[in-house]
């Protein structure tokens, strides 16, 4: 946590969003760390289609049942993916654009926010098109994945494996 005078805080206002977003990875962000077990899905397929994912790739995609592992130390998170198809890790600062290579090969540019109890990350691939996807846990210990393109929503869910 990074500690700031309240002159600080009423006199910068960029140094109080910072502390914001820092502030609320530990409350409800928390509750993502772990590893996760894919549930079930919803619209998956139009999802990877609207984001411009091949045929091929989408087929084998619906086979797989990843696995999530989300990290956080001193204020650098880590997601990775893990699958018997492909794994993926990428790690970030709260507000902080970053490189991406999505599971696909397609590099993109991220950033991941913590807003109330979610994790908002929006993607932009070379052509502008914006992808976002919400992680938070439910009311019954579940991670629930909400994501958008275009006119596309998708879901998909986890149950804690640890």
């Amino acid at each position: 946590m990074i500690a700031l005078t309240e002159a600080q805080l009423f006199f910068d206002p960029a140094t109080k969003e910072k502390q914001n977003i820092i502030m609320a990875a530990t409350a409800g962000i928390e509750k993502l760390k772990g590893t996760w077990e894919y549930v079930d899905g919803e619209h998956f397929d139009d999802y990877m289609k609207e984001i411009g994912v091949g045929f091929a790739l989408r087929q084998s995609a619906k086979l797989i049942k990843p696995k999530l592992i989300i990290k956080e130390n001193d204020g650098k998170w880590m997601l990775k993916s893990e699958s018997t198809l492909k794994s993926a890790t990428y790690e970030f600062a709260p507000g902080v654009e970053f490189d991406e290579t999505r599971l696909d090969g397609e590099n993109v540019k991220s950033v991941i926010k913590f807003e109330k109890d979610k994790w908002l990350h929006t993607m932009r691939d070379k052509n502008g098109k914006e992808s976002t996807i919400a992680r938070w846990v439910d009311a019954q210990g579940q991670q629930q994945i909400e994501m958008k393109a275009g006119n596309v929503t998708a879901r998909r869910w986890y149950k804690r494996a640890d």
